[in-house]
């Protein structure tokens, strides 16, 4: 299913298109595409997490798919456990709201879900087959000087900001 509709929120690389970004409640579902990932914006001492994922050679914010079995929610620390080797309780999560992008040359539709979180203690990282690199980043500070900026993932931990 595709939506060329611009202007579009954000743009990133590899063609990825922020369409909109939706406050409303977590359990909402969508009739024109369905919720396929959950986004984390885990923060640490001011600083929010972003991982360097092999592939796509893109700073971007960890996540990943949702499995059938599970709920956006605990997609979420799931794959922040996978990916990173940090611990958030998929309880200890807020919700923030649900992105709809265009993803790929056909722009298909796909909604994420957006959550938040903190970690008083930050764990080692070891590096993994799908991301190479983490990097705890302030606001405004520049990226390691190599991959690409997600800049629809730098766009959303704009708007949600750290936990309050």
């Amino acid at each position: 299913m595709t939506d060329a509709t611009p202007p579009y929120l954000a743009t990133g690389p590899r063609g990825m298109t922020l369409r909109a970004f939706h406050r409303v409640p977590e359990h909402t579902r969508f009739e024109d595409a369905q919720v396929g990932y959950a986004l984390l914006a885990v923060w640490h001492r001011g600083r929010v997490l972003l991982v360097h994922e092999r592939e796509r050679g893109c700073w971007e914010l960890p996540g990943g798919g949702i499995e059938p079995d599970e709920t956006p929610r605990e997609a979420a620390a799931r794959e922040l456990r996978e990916e990173t080797g940090q611990l958030i309780a998929p309880a200890e999560l807020r919700f923030a709201g649900f992105t709809k992008t265009g993803v790929g040359v056909e722009q298909r539709l796909l909604y994420g879900a957006l959550f938040v979180g903190e970690v008083t203690e930050v764990r080692p990282f070891e590096p993994n087959t799908e991301i190479s690199a983490i990097h705890w980043r302030a606001p405004g500070e520049p990226l390691p000087p190599y991959g690409q900026e997600q800049t629809v993932d730098t766009y959303l931990v704009a708007r949600c900001g750290p936990p309050s």
